[in-house]
């Protein structure tokens, strides 16, 4: 199984400061989930989800967060949006401008992504996804919800 980086909407008053709960939010099934937190609302990075960090650097936090360590240290941290900065990504990113973010970032991401003869099909990864946070992070603003992220392996 690869690694992918997994973003999920919670609810301030059923968010928990502890690594075991946020644990149990991404290994419970969709229908546990939706019962702890009301709202299932989730997005999905696949393994180059460092790759789209890039698009943002020296922006908001939209992949990072407050790091919340399992009792495992073997295991990466917790992230851990609050419901105010979730609001300011949402905002950061309604107001991007995709095309100009990848210009800064294509010369460093397509050697990475097949090269320029792939620049097409890459670009349009990097904007599906880009789209895709976006709406994550508006809906999660819109209900002002928190946001808890984690990289699983």
């Amino acid at each position: 199984m690869s690694d992918y980086f997994h973003l999920r909407a919670v609810p301030p008053s059923a968010l928990r400061n502890s690594a075991n709960w946020m644990q149990r939010l991404f290994e419970d099934d969709w229908d546990a989930v939706r019962e702890r937190i009301g709202r299932h609302r989730e997005e999905v990075l696949d393994k180059s989800y460092l790759d789209h960090e890039l698009l943002y650097a020296g922006a908001e936090v939209v992949l990072g967060g407050l790091p919340v360590y399992p009792g495992d240290h073997d295991k990466p941290p917790f992230l851990l949006l609050t419901a105010a900065r979730a609001n300011r990504v949402s905002a950061y990113l309604g107001s991007a401008d995709f095309e100009a973010l990848w210009l800064v970032v294509r010369e460093e991401l397509l050697p990475r992504h097949g090269g320029a003869a792939a620049e097409r099909e890459a670009r349009g990864v990097f904007a599906a996804a880009h789209r895709d946070l976006t709406a994550f992070y508006d809906q999660t603003a819109r209900y002002g919800d928190a946001v808890v992220k984690w990289l699983v392996h």
